[in-house]
């Protein structure tokens, strides 16, 4: 039985050793305020900190308005990924959405956040891709 019970608990620690795990340069992209009908391209760049691949199974999204794009192949130890989400800038006023990744890394689920303004009479300008690291 303490045998079993030691190979169990070996079985977890190497598997929390070698878990794969994201860095996010910026857990939050803040458009800041933006024109009506401007491009809602943004890109959430992440490093696999780990030392297994990374596989995103799927990113939910609260609504229709934010469309995320997940990387169809693994991202190997090392490596660096891209998510790619697009907001529809049609609808004026303030918007905050939490996109949720679910993954095979340690923490399955990870979030991340998109902010800003929509406005009428603002003048398009050129967008950055990520700004804030702040919730």
């Amino acid at each position: 039985m303490k045998t079993i019970l030691s190979f169990v608990a070996v079985f977890f620690i190497t598997l929390t050793v070698s878990a794969q795990e994201f860095k996010f340069e910026s857990e939050t992209i803040d458009y800041g305020k933006v024109a009506l009908g401007s491009d809602g391209k943004r890109v959430f760049e992440f490093t696999n900190v780990g030392e297994a691949p990374i596989i995103i199974k799927n990113i939910t999204s609260p609504c229709g308005c934010t469309v995320p794009t997940k990387p169809e192949k693994p991202i190997m130890p090392g490596e660096k990924g891209q998510i790619e989400v697009s907001y529809d800038t049609k609808k004026p006023g303030g918007f905050s959405k939490t996109l949720t990744i679910i993954s095979n890394a340690k923490n399955e689920r990870k979030r991340i956040k998109i902010k800003g303004f929509v406005a009428k009479d603002a003048t398009p300008t050129k967008e950055k891709s990520m700004v804030s690291d702040s919730e």
